[in-house]
């Protein structure tokens, strides 16, 4: 400004031209006060609320953010820039851009959408120029304390999981190759001083005089350990507006928790991913708390991705230390890479049996698309060639997918 001031100026005395001068002054006076005037001080108090800080999914937060100007001077520029959670979704822009008297108080308010996870909010950006925009200053001050959303969703059980055939010592409801008490007949053998009465074969008893005693198929408890894929890899969506595989395998992880632990099994959870996110097969009531809390606010689990360093050649090494050995392992995963389907062919020929919950999270809108497509498929047809089960969860609920897979398992 300062340089273009002095052309006119010069050309004014040049020419003798006094509306050049002019104009050349003016240019040299703004120029002049724009480099004499000082950014105002950022003096301000900020405060955010939320209308529910501990929504259900899908329910719309109001957050209302006000900022107050505590100083003895004008602020002719303010802005600010709300630090909303990445993984939630506004209405509308999150800022406010506003000229504040000594003692006055300016509000912005907009909506979010919760999803699972606890959020929390990052510092106000603030940003105060001085009238010619020349001078500013910017800091990022916290609004009253920290702010946190909340979003803890039930656990809903799904079908009934169809558990392949290891099981502990307990009663439950997965069927062996055990005779002993139950429901279904498995065999006959020689009578035992002590046989219950009602499990002697009287029918036998009365064509031949002997004595047998009737065995059934015992049904005993699973421990099953949900292992959910949660490296960045995983963090696939077909497109914007869908949930991303993780999610999705954490809905289906919520699903399944509370219908094994309806059925008697012992539940676990797990994360392949960065950070230590497990939780000990347990049952009961206390348990299913315990396995809300994980899914709902575990770091490890959050809707977007971490940036912490993740070996999983060292992860699998640990949690086939941790993984008890009579357990299943029920492992959610999209199957984005090779590693993945290495993982489940690992655990299952170490004696765990596997059984794969994969969300389809591929798209056909391109060709590089198109092929990741048949990447997975082929990753899919390899785990069901190792005798590894396979649910392909695609746009259908699980519930369905479930029903499906029980009907062709058990043919």
């Amino acid at each position: 400004m300062a340089a273009l001031a002095l052309l006119p100026v010069g050309l004014g005395v040049l020419l003798r031209h006094p509306p050049l001068l002019l104009v050349g002054a003016l240019g040299v006076a703004f120029a002049a006060y724009a480099r004499g005037d000082s950014a105002p001080d950022i003096d301000v108090t900020i405060e955010r609320d939320l209308s529910d800080p501990t929504p259900d999914p899908g329910e719309e937060v109001t957050v209302t953010l006000r900022v107050r100007n505590e100083g003895d001077g004008v602020l002719p520029d303010l802005r600010l820039v709300d630090g909303v959670p990445a993984a939630l979704a506004t209405d509308a822009p999150a800022r406010l851009g506003t000229a504040l008297r000594p003692g006055r108080t300016a509000t912005v308010s907009y909506r979010v959408t919760a999803i699972r996870g606890v959020h929390e909010w990052d510092p106000v950006h603030v940003l105060a120029r001085n009238p010619s925009g020349s001078r500013e200053r910017d800091a990022r001050l916290d609004a009253g304390g920290a702010t946190t959303l909340r979003c803890t969703p039930e656990l809903e059980a799904s079908a009934s999981l169809p558990l392949r055939g290891l099981t502990t010592v307990y009663s439950g409801r997965v069927p062996t190759d055990v005779g002993g008490s139950g429901i279904e007949f498995h065999s006959t053998r020689e009578y035992r001083h002590g046989d219950p009465a009602k499990r002697v074969n009287w029918a036998r008893y009365a064509r031949s005089g002997e004595l047998s005693t009737l065995e059934f198929r015992e049904e005993r408890a699973a421990t099953v350990v949900v292992c959910i894929d949660a490296r960045e890899e995983a963090y696939l969506a077909p497109d914007a507006e869908s949930p991303n595989a993780v999610e999705r395998s954490v809905e289906a992880a919520s699903q399944a928790v509370p219908a094994l632990l309806d059925s008697g099994d012992r539940v676990g959870v797990a994360a392949f991913g960065p950070g230590d996110c497990r939780l000990d097969p347990g049952v009961g009531d206390d348990h299913a708390a315990r396995a809300r809390e994980l899914l709902a606010t575990h770091p490890a689990l959050a809707p977007t991705p971490t940036d912490e360093r993740f070996l999983p050649t060292t992860w699998v090494r640990r949690f086939r230390r941790w993984l008890p050995a009579d357990a299943q392992v029920l492992f959610c995963t999209p199957l984005p890479d090779d590693y993945a389907a290495t993982v489940a062919r690992r655990l299952d020929a170490y004696g765990h049996a596997v059984t794969v919950i994969s969300p389809d999270s591929t798209a056909d809108d391109t060709p590089g698309h198109r092929l990741a497509g048949i990447e997975r498929a082929n990753r899919l047809s390899r785990l069901r060639s190792a005798g590894i089960r396979v649910i392909d969860w695609g746009e259908e609920s699980l519930a369905t997918e479930l029903e499906r897979a029980a009907a062709r398992w058990s043919r």
